[in-house]
């Protein structure tokens, strides 16, 4: 079941818990057992005393004094995501980025494989792109729920992504991750995340000097 924020732990709180979480592995990987609020929120750009508030949602993870210790947290943050097991993803769009995706190694180590890519074109279709043989849509259903596949990431076209995702969420996939540039509808308990490279670009330009 996935993990869903509580009336006590905003949303916000849960959003910056992957921050930590591989800023903490970061510092693994530099040989380092301990840290604190400060070094995490200097590596963040987020307050020590956010961090620790933060944290203070899920227990005591360290002491006044001495730190956090790293293998601890991560161990505790990934208990929390509940990553410390894997979790199976469907990839539906076998365009340029749907491939892309289903070749992205970063997945592997952070508690998510992906399993399946499937698609509706049918010069797609059977079509063995690297470890996937790409599916049709109409074994959708059968394969998700078979696989009890909760997660997918959406990599169609805006005009064909509502349609797709309600044909997720009828399969039983509870999260959604949209990477088409619209807004999808889906019932209150269907948790979805947007990627749009687009918006954080005009996000940016704002800020830009001009000519």
């Amino acid at each position: 079941m996935l993990v869903k924020p509580t009336d006590n732990i905003p949303d916000i709180v849960i959003g910056r818990l992957p921050l930590y979480l591989r800023a903490l592995g970061r510092l693994q990987q530099e040989g380092k057992e301990v840290t604190s609020s400060h070094e995490l929120g200097n590596r963040l750009e987020i307050s020590s005393a956010q961090i620790r508030k933060d944290l203070s949602h899920f227990g005591g993870f360290g002491k006044q004094g001495t730190g956090y210790r790293i293998e601890y947290l991560i161990e505790k943050l990934s208990t929390v995501l509940q990553v410390n097991q894997e979790w199976m993803v469907v990839v539906v769009g076998a365009g340029n980025l749907g491939i892309a995706i289903s070749h992205y190694r970063g997945f592997q180590d952070r508690g998510f494989r992906i399993a399946h890519l499937f698609d509706e074109s049918p010069e797609k279709i059977g079509a063995r792109i690297g470890e996937f043989v790409v599916k049709p849509m109409r074994k959708l259903n059968d394969i998700v729920r078979r696989e009890s596949i909760k997660i997918a990431m959406l990599a169609v076209p805006a005009e064909h992504a509502q349609s797709v995702a309600d044909h997720l969420v009828e399969a039983g996939v509870q999260a959604i991750l949209n990477y088409a540039p619209i807004n999808i509808s889906v019932p209150p308990d269907i948790q979805v995340q947007y990627i749009d490279p687009v918006t954080h670009l005009q996000h940016m330009t704002f800020y830009l000097s001009g000519e």
